[in-house]
């Protein structure tokens, strides 16, 4: 909760003090060699990252790219980009998994194949690269069949079971793998027993059976070692000149690192809801004008972010209904019936919000359910005494005096005088009243007071 609460603040410190930039510069990276990290999940954050460098290091005619990299994988989608970025660079890239202890596992191997250059650390290592299931549950159907498959083909070697989606994405990844290492003359048996069977390799059995093209303790060793080596690039081959060659770090710049925090699920999950919030509160409150202007930030950066996530729209219009449900609770007496809907409608919305299993792209369980807590307590109580605040009787203004009690000034049978709240008005009535008697005020005409006397079983009760 510290480190989410930690990604809030610097998303908010960005946009109130009005996103203090470090830019990249455009420094000269003729002949040099551009150094990027890539640590963490695989994400639009990191395609964007690579993109930008690439498109730099193409630009400025750099000698080579290398992609440090530390990743226990993220999104087919963000995978495929980086790659296609890689596979037409004019640039040689070179992934190095580093430092001992690292791995490319799924995403990071496919992207390990892809590169011109493939090296490791020592204690690092990579596969695991089978594709998780996208979408959702297979139908009732298809499980059936996949059911009867699976008997039949339990017994196969490296036969892909389970249903039919799963097969087509296991198909489809092995396929994509195996061609990354026929364009880069690397081990294509290996790659299709990462991504059917999920093995993985330490770095120096990586190199003995030719998944991998070198190991490095470091990285000025890794330019020492591809030093004079010649690599295709775009059907033409280059040699390399990389010893001695100076380095240029590129780190991600303020728009990377915006994108980075928002696009955690969480920070995004909670800004959607920090924006709904704010946005009922100024609905309600007219003028409050602070909840409004934070809850539409928070929304359009949640909105940001979204467009970069594989986001379930169901999920949305759950939790958009659940959150309808326990606001109508406050106005129907539905004995909790709708309360307890919408808090099953968010919860199940909330949980299924993130259209994939990727690892480092689920909404944590605790947040969630922290929040359907808070969410209902909300939208229930409060809403529910703002409700009952509105059925309170008026204590000001004109409209007050409607009931209030008062002492008749002297005897009149139609216009007199009466003391209400220590104040004398005029007053008019259609009953006779005796000096001192109690009235009481049943309506108001500009400055003269509608009074009937209070009768005899009013006073005793």
């Amino acid at each position: 909760m510290k480190s989410l609460l930690k990604k809030l603040g610097f998303v908010l410190l960005l946009v109130v003090s009005g996103i203090a930039i470090t830019a990249w510069g455009e420094s000269e990276v003729s002949g040099a060699v551009i150094v990027l990290e890539i640590d963490g999940t695989i994400g639009p954050p990191t395609g964007d990252y690579i993109e930008r460098a690439l498109e730099k290091a193409n630009r400025q005619q750099a000698e080579l790219v290398v992609m440090r990299m530390d990743t226990p994988g993220g999104l087919d989608t963000s995978m495929r980009d980086i790659i296609k970025r890689i596979t037409t660079s004019t640039v040689p890239v070179a992934v190095f998994v580093a430092p001992s202890g690292a791995r490319a596992a799924s995403a990071g191997t496919y992207i390990l194949y892809a590169s011109h250059i493939a090296a490791m650390a020592p204690g690092t290592n990579l596969g695991a690269a089978t594709p998780i299931q996208i979408g959702g549950l297979p139908g009732q159907d298809e499980a059936k069949e996949d059911s009867k498959k699976e008997d039949q083909d339990k017994n196969a070697p490296g036969k892909v079971t389970g249903n039919a989606k799963n097969r087509k994405l296991v198909n489809d990844a092995a396929a994509y793998l195996r061609s990354l290492a026929q364009m880069r003359g690397r081990n294509a048996e290996w790659a299709e027993e990462a991504v059917r069977e999920a093995v993985s390799l330490p770095a120096q059995e990586a190199l003995d059976i030719g998944v991998i093209d070198l190991i490095a303790t470091d990285l000025q060793d890794l330019l020492r070692q591809i030093h004079g080596r010649t690599v295709t690039v775009q059907g033409r081959e280059k040699t390399l000149s990389t010893e001695g060659a100076s380095l240029v770090r590129i780190e991600p710049d303020w728009r990377n690192r915006l994108l980075s925090v928002i696009s955690n699920p969480n920070v995004a999950y909670v800004l959607m809801l920090i924006g709904i919030y704010g946005l009922i509160y100024e609905f309600s409150n007219p003028g409050a004008i602070l909840p409004g202007t934070v809850g539409a930030i928070s929304l359009v950066l949640a909105l940001f972010a979204f467009q970069a996530l594989p986001i379930n729209y169901a999920g949305v219009a759950l939790i958009l209904i659940g959150l309808a449900l326990m606001i109508s609770e406050a106005f129907v007496p539905s004995f909790g019936a709708l309360g307890l809907g919408g808090m099953a409608a968010f919860i199940i919305g909330s949980v299924i919000l993130i259209d994939t299993e990727a690892p480092g792209y689920g909404i944590s369980l605790p947040l969630i359910g922290s929040f359907a807590v808070i969410t209902t307590l909300i939208l229930v109580l409060v809403v529910g005494m703002a409700i009952k605040s509105r059925q309170r009787p008026v204590v000001s203004g004109s409209e007050q005096l409607i009931g209030t009690e008062g002492i008749a000034i002297g005897a009149f049978d139609h216009d007199g005088s009466v003391r209400v709240h220590g104040e004398v008005w005029r007053a008019r009535t259609d009953r006779m009243l005796n000096e001192g008697q109690s009235v009481r005020v049943t309506g108001r005409e500009g400055l003269t007071l509608r009074v009937t006397p209070v009768t005899v079983n009013e006073e005793q009760t």
